[in-house]
């Protein structure tokens, strides 16, 4: 699990554009991607799917330049939070209470744009419903 995480952010790192830190949504086994989002000029969009209700685990990737620069002081790349109804929770610390994503990311004087993604709108990464059979 350690080897997958480590891989998925090196990726993230080596094709995000410079001065961009890119926050990824999946659900608890890393399965499923849920949202994705990316900073530029100090805010971010995040784009969430807004049929999942459950438990996920958001991750950070800062960039090169970021990281010398110590962008972001305290931010960690993993952590454990809640969707539900297209609303992000984060819980910052381990036994912390969660709090909006929005809030979170105003900690590091990120705005945050929230967009859930309604039924007709799929994000990448999403597993796409196949249509029903039809009869004949």
């Amino acid at each position: 699990m350690r080897r997958f995480l480590l891989a998925l952010l090196t990726t993230l790192t080596a094709t995000s554009p410079a001065s961009a830190l890119q926050l990824l949504v999946w659900d608890r086994d890393l399965s499923t991607k849920l949202g994705d989002g990316e900073s530029s000029g100090g805010k971010v969009t995040v784009r969430l799917a807004g049929d999942y209700n459950g438990p996920v685990v958001v991750l950070f990737a800062q960039s090169d330049e970021e990281r010398a620069r110590n962008a972001f002081p305290g931010l960690k790349s993993r952590y454990v939070g809640t969707l539900s109804n297209g609303q992000l929770n984060v819980m910052g610390e381990e036994r912390s209470a969660p709090q909006s994503i929005t809030k979170f990311l105003g900690v590091y004087k990120l705005s945050a744009t929230v967009q859930a993604a309604s039924a007709s709108l799929s994000l990448p990464g999403l597993r796409k419903a196949t249509p029903p059979a039809q009869n004949r």
